[in-house]
């Protein structure tokens, strides 16, 4: 079996990949979406609108409206 990434033989410790190098950068794509499959399904891009609307109404510190628990302290 050869490796995915460089076409070199894959490595028992690292199997499919020959290394560790090769293993990374699998995983590098993974992570940065380089194995993403594209959609032009219109549901699709509403899901995501709307994800997206949420996420505003929620605040980048990810809680509701802004609101704050008294119980809990600040961190700033």
């Amino acid at each position: 079996m050869s490796c995915p990434i460089c076409d070199k033989t894959s490595a028992p410790a690292y199997r499919p990949f020959c290394s560790k190098r090769c293993a990374d950068v699998d995983l590098a794509k993974w992570l940065g979406g380089g194995y993403a499959i594209p959609s032009t399904a219109p549901e699709d891009a509403e899901d995501l609108a709307q994800a997206l609307e949420e996420a505003l109404e929620k605040g980048e510190d990810g809680r509701d409206g802004g609101t704050e628990d008294p119980d809990l302290p600040r961190l700033s």
